[in-house]
């Protein structure tokens, strides 16, 4: 392979005939990225990045067992793929059996696609988008708000090939939109965001409306003290909170006894109700509009991942189903150890509560209670019961007989996921959101919002 040749499906090729490893799996990530910033109504930056990363797994079987090596490197030509496949086997060869070790993952047939050239994202993804900004900033101007945020878009085509003889390809679009309105003094603030595949679907104008009417409730100031609220959870909240959940949920831990989902005297709490409510935490990686890769793609092993695994088919799965905890994650290794299904974690999570009524429906009938915007800063305190602590931020309101009447201080919090499906007494209408806290890592949630009749604010907090 000449030093011209760059295509990932080729790279992936050339690494697997260099591979003298007994097995070797490659993962070559194609990422291409656009952006725009604003502050105080006027854009202030945009750009668009193009990058590359290569992952070698080498796995080599050993009296013992098999041992796997992992390396991975960025902006990888064709001159740096023999020393890279090198490292991995040094990797492998260097290390004990590996725990997770499975025979690679065959006969699943190739994609169509697989040495087609990569999506790119633009910045023509905001052909429609950026006008409709525009008018937003003179909106905002004549309201006397400034209007702070970004927008990002990027597209991720991986390419995934073994010596198993599996050739699969995804492409993996994302985009978030992040707006901040604050009062021309900076003392009021109030945040909306959203994901998308295209930015065809977001309206920064709506969002505009959205936060002028927070801010006007925010112009009355009411000061609460730490307690127990009645508390309205929005689906970003939610979205927070659950997501974590599911990153805690590895079947092996839970069996071991570390955390939540362990069972008291031994086993998991698979099959045990955790809410009255007919709530179904489920992923799929067919939900439309929240689409995910459809196969596995691990770029290292861990609890609730296995770079065995690579090119397992992933399929729709429910966590929870009508309220009863039904699934962990596991690897085929953890499946085995603790006798529960194959179920890998898919990157997508969706909470179904079977219809219900909107964010504002709900404060409509709230005799008293808070509405909270977001949550951020959160922090694990004990595994054992998944107690999480955070802060409220942008915008805590005090609803009364069904109307908000002013902004109150922020809170910290101290609450568990599992303990709140168990509390919650409504579940809204479920809608795509975009994670506050989590939005860097994980985009695709589908939530409702959240009544929760004695949320624990443990302590005021004095940020904004």
């Amino acid at each position: 392979m000449s030093a011209r040749t760059t295509k990932p499906h080729e790279i992936v090729e050339r690494a697997l005939e260099l591979s003298t490893a007994d097995g070797c799996v490659v993962i070559a990530d194609e990422h291409s990225s656009a952006n725009l910033r604003w502050a105080g109504n006027a854009l202030t930056t945009n750009g668009v990045t193009r990058g590359r990363t290569l992952t070698v797994i080498a796995t080599v079987d050993g009296a013992e067992g098999t041992a796997s090596g992992v390396v991975s490197r960025s902006a990888v030509t064709a001159q740096d793929l023999e020393p890279l496949v090198r490292a991995a086997e040094e990797a492998a060869r260097g290390a004990g059996p590996a725990e997770d070790a499975q025979p690679l993952v065959a006969g699943v047939p190739e994609s169509p696609d697989f040495a087609d050239a990569p999506a790119e994202t633009s910045s023509a993804v905001f052909a429609g988008f950026a006008p409709a900004l525009g008018e937003s900033f003179a909106r905002a101007r004549a309201g006397k708000r400034e209007l702070y945020g970004f927008a990002h878009h990027e597209l991720t085509s991986t390419y995934l090939g073994t010596s198993s003889g599996l050739r699969l390809r995804h492409d993996q679009p994302n985009g978030t939109l992040e707006l901040n309105a604050k009062s021309p003094d900076r003392s009021l603030s109030a945040w909306a965001g959203r994901s998308t595949r295209d930015f065809t679907d977001v309206d920064p104008g709506a969002m505009d409306r959205e936060l002028a009417e927070r801010l006007g409730w925010a112009e009355r100031r009411v000061e609460l003290p730490a307690g127990r609220y009645e508390t309205l959870l929005p689906p970003t909240a939610v979205a927070d909170l659950l997501i974590y959940q599911l990153w805690s949920s590895a079947a092996r831990d839970a069996a071991e006894g570390r955390t939540v989902f362990s069972k008291p005297g031994g086993g998991t709490r698979v099959g045990e109700r955790l809410s009255s409510l007919p709530l179904t935490l489920r992923s799929d990686p067919r939900e439309p509009g929240l689409e995910s890769a459809p196969f596995v793609i691990a770029h290292a092993s861990g609890d609730d991942a296995s770079v065995f695994d690579n090119g397992l088919a992933l399929e729709p799965t429910e966590w929870v189903s009508e309220g009863r905890l039904d699934r962990l994650v596991t690897t085929r290794h953890s499946a085995a150890l603790t006798g529960l299904p194959v179920a890998p974690a898919v990157d997508n999570l969706v909470l179904d509560a079977g219809g219900g009524r909107s964010l504002s429906e709900m404060a409509a009938s709230t005799e008293r209670g808070l509405l909270l915007t977001c949550l951020w800063y959160i922090r694990e305190v004990d595994p054992a019961t998944l107690l999480l602590t955070g802060l409220t931020r942008d915008g805590v309101y005090l609803v009364e007989g069904g109307e908000v009447v002013g902004a109150v201080n922020n809170f910290r919090f101290n609450e568990s996921p599992v303990d709140l499906l168990g509390r919650a007494t409504e579940a809204g209408r479920t809608e795509k959101t975009l994670p506050r806290e989590w939005g860097d890592w994980f985009t695709r949630a589908a939530m409702p919002a959240l009544r929760v009749p004695d949320f624990n604010m443990s302590s005021v907090s004095q940020g904004v």
